[in-house]
């Protein structure tokens, strides 16, 4: 792989995270090519082949080609997805699924390439089931969890452990009046409960007494620890209310982060816990795509420099 390739950012066009990081990448002279899976095929085409040395071809933009062979790193961040929407239904349905298994199929497989982090990788680490049992084994301690379709077993949980909250195990974007939004964290008593659970997968779990939240972002072999101060129950609800505070982990935290990582084959992670009374951190949840660029200018934190870094593969 030559130094000369260029990095690949896959995002859609609105990513305010992607803009600061390609902009650093600009002023150091690595050349970018940003693309979107929404692009393809109207103004994004592939044409690779399958050869010993592994996947050969172009990948070219409006403004682009990138040649597949000398890729140096992947930044995968949150594309729009394919779509077709001048083809009926079915015909849409096929070409979205040869879209996504042939040029999704070619993204995965590029040789030499630093994925931040792979596509599957990402899919793996979002089931949140997954992710608590990857965090047990990690070293984390995690408050007691459930998962469960059953409303007696919910009841039985909720009675267990007093406090406890509900979080959606995904987060797909739901239309109110035209409005988006989604399903938030919330406290949940006994009497909430009802057959309505039975309709489909919810997960339950103790909750912390907490004082603070912390933000670790996790870029290579660089570890970024923010403790937010807010007062809520789910800090991402009221950014206005966030007071951030640069913070070392605990002994073994910074351990456990790359042994976690390391279970799902990823190199950036964005991790939250919680802070109880006695100062111990809870492991609530590793997002493999999470935000972060927002909290160096609260912070001061280089952390715009050290994803460029990675995706230059100064240091990894």
């Amino acid at each position: 792989m030559t130094d000369l390739g260029p990095v690949l950012v896959v995002t859609m066009i609105d990513d305010p995270t992607a803009d600061l990081v390609m902009s650093e990448l600009h002023d150091r002279g690595v050349p970018v090519v940003r693309l979107d899976s929404g692009d393809f095929p109207g103004t994004l085409s592939v044409a690779a082949t399958i050869t010993p040395q592994g996947i050969q071809g172009t990948l070219s933009t409006r403004t682009r080609t990138a040649d597949l062979s000398h890729v140096r790193s992947l930044y995968y961040r949150r594309p729009s997805g394919f779509a077709f929407p001048h083809l009926g239904e079915q015909d849409a349905r096929f070409a979205v699924t040869q879209a996504r298994y042939g040029l999704g199929g070619v993204l995965a497989s590029l040789p030499g390439c630093l994925y931040v982090n792979h596509p599957h990788r990402i899919g793996d680490a979002e089931f949140k089931p997954s992710g608590l049992a990857a965090a047990v084994r990690s070293g984390f301690q995690i408050p007691a969890t459930l998962v469960t379709s059953d409303p007696d077993a919910a009841r039985a949980f909720v009675k267990a452990h007093g406090s406890v909250i509900y979080k959606p195990l995904s987060t797909p974007l739901y239309r109110m009046d035209g409005v988006s939004c989604t399903v938030e964290v919330g406290e949940v008593t006994v009497d909430q409960i009802d057959d309505r659970v039975a309709a489909t997968a919810h997960l339950f779990q103790k909750r912390v007494d907490k004082v603070a939240d912390v933000r670790v972002t996790v870029i290579g072999s660089r570890v970024f620890c923010v403790r937010i101060d807010s007062g809520l129950l789910d800090w991402r609800t009221d950014y206005e209310r966030l007071t951030y505070t640069v913070v070392d982990p605990p002994p073994g935290i910074q351990e456990a982060l790359h042994r976690y990582l390391d279970r799902f084959g990823l190199v950036f992670g964005a991790f939250d816990f919680a802070v109880d009374r006695t100062g111990a951190w809870w492991f609530l949840e590793c997002n493999p795509s999470g935000q972060w660029a927002w909290m160096e200018p609260e912070t001061g934190l280089p952390m715009i420099a050290a994803m460029a870094d990675l995706l230059e593969r100064k240091h990894l």
